[in-house]
């Protein structure tokens, strides 16, 4: 039983990588809008590395679920 107790805390821990995902989108977001305020001859530059930065840390938030999903499943 405490083995899969601590099964489900580590699937919960692995969740928490969506808090960095939207901290990090976030702070993408800001310094996009105001790139593109100082220099809107830019803004296509800007906004592709704008969206690959996105991607990337909406990546890891997946990674994160699909590990929490993982140990959720073998715990049960």
């Amino acid at each position: 039983m405490e083995t899969s107790l601590l099964f489900l805390i580590g699937a919960g821990i692995a969740v928490f990588t969506g808090i960095g995902a939207g901290i990090g989108i976030g702070l993408a977001t800001g310094k996009a809008a105001d790139a593109i305020s100082r220099q809107p001859e830019a803004a296509g530059k800007i906004q592709t590395v704008f969206f690959l930065g996105i991607a990337l840390a909406e990546a890891t938030a997946i990674y994160g679920f699909v590990i929490a999903i993982l140990i959720f499943t073998k715990a049960a």
